[in-house]
């Protein structure tokens, strides 16, 4: 969307030295509050404008980011390069590709009232289709960085790490979004196919991950405070990935030959019932975490943005479960995690606005390494900007 950047100033080029990839968090926490919404159960047609709102909020912090991040990589690249190098910071790369195709899939949900039809698949195209070349290779790249130049310590695990390995499963949960607008016959069940392998993908990544993120609390105890609210981000993989099968499963009739286009839908109900239930107990147990951190003193830091999208995965990962199941209890599960998601993005948008008046948001960050081996750090670390 941004393809070249105009010579700034040195003096105005430097307040973008410390703006790291972890920025997109915010678009992708923007963009689920408007595609969330839209997955809402009941009427809520006065509401529709609101959700479009959210969603043209987050499509001009995207290119607002892309822009800053593309003066960063021009004339700060020996910090880019650093980012990189560091095993927090570089799995954030996940999220540019999580933010393009936040932006990409809203624009199908809650934009449409905006662009119409034809600009939203237009837009969405593109996007998905960068969004998910960018995923893969950040899911290949950052755990290859991770193993051959990182050296991270057992003690430094965290779910900051399952960022890259996530990315994959947005592009399985939004491409069913287009497969009716591609022509009959193998592009569409190569596309759906395609959104399986992706849930695979991730899914196993993730897998693998995940008891690394578990042993780290038990063994070495609660994390920083300044990054208790990245046990969130647990949420994303079980949200997203029951939202990935719910919509599969949407989109198989007339795409995919029987009895397979039935077996979906089983599979997705087989599925996303237990991970959903998973994800209620992983969130009551972050939430304890961030309420002990809280009365520690963790004050506001970027990592609050990880209260937003992983909710919103599940938001639509309940909504999924609802149409497949029927079950009110689906329905208020939907409301009730919607009714959070805009609590957490309230606070989020709230403490980054104040953070960018007052410019300490964009000032130099602490090491993520010192923050760890401290165990404290109440705005700011690496992870946190």
């Amino acid at each position: 969307m941004v393809t070249s950047v105009q010579p700034l100033p040195l003096a105005r080029a430097a307040r973008f030295r410390d703006l790291g990839p972890n920025w997109y968090a915010s678009v992708m926490g923007t963009a689920v509050v408007g595609s969330a919404g839209a997955a809402l159960p009941g009427p809520v047609a006065g509401l529709r404008g609101v959700f479009a709102g959210f969603w043209a909020l987050s499509l001009l912090m995207l290119v607002a980011l892309l822009t800053a991040r593309a003066v960063h990589w021009t004339h700060h690249r020996d910090q880019a390069r650093a980012h990189l190098l560091d095993p927090a910071m570089a799995s954030f790369y996940g999220c540019l590709s999580m933010a393009l195709l936040a932006v990409g899939g809203g624009a199908m949900t809650a934009g449409r009232p905006l662009i119409g039809d034809d600009v939203a698949v237009a837009l969405d195209a593109v996007l998905f289709t960068a969004g998910t070349c960018i995923g893969i290779a950040a899911a290949v790249a950052v755990p290859y960085l991770m193993a051959v130049r990182h050296r991270a310590e057992p003690s430094q695990t965290s779910p900051v790490w399952l960022l890259p390995l996530v990315a994959p499963m947005v592009s399985a949960a939004l491409g069913p979004l287009l497969v009716p607008h591609l022509p009959p016959g193998q592009p569409r069940e190569t596309l759906l196919m395609a959104c399986l392998a992706l849930f695979g993908l991730s899914l196993f990544a993730t897998l693998l991950m995940l008891p690394l993120v578990f042993a780290r609390l038990i063994t070495s105890g609660p994390l920083p405070l300044v990054l208790t609210p990245t046990l969130f981000l647990v949420l994303g993989p079980l949200g997203q990935s029951t939202t990935a099968v719910g919509l599969v499963a949407d989109a198989a009739p007339g795409v995919v030959a029987a009895p397979y286009d039935r077996g979906l839908v089983v599979f997705a109900v087989l599925y996303g019932v237990p991970v959903m239930g998973f994800a209620l107990l992983w969130l009551g147990l972050a939430t304890a975490h961030v309420a002990r951190a809280r009365r520690r003193g963790m004050g506001f830091a970027m990592t609050w943005w990880a209260f937003t999208f992983p909710v919103g995965t599940c938001v639509t990962g309940a909504a999924a479960l609802a149409r497949h199941t029927s079950l009110a209890v689906y329905d208020g599960l939907t409301v009730g995690l919607y009714a959070l998601l805009v609590a957490a993005w309230g606070a989020a948008a709230t403490g980054t606005v104040r953070g960018l008046v007052s410019g300490e948001l964009l000032a130099g960050p602490r090491s993520v390494p010192a923050a760890l081996a401290s165990g404290k750090g109440r705005t700011r670390s690496g992870a946190a900007r």
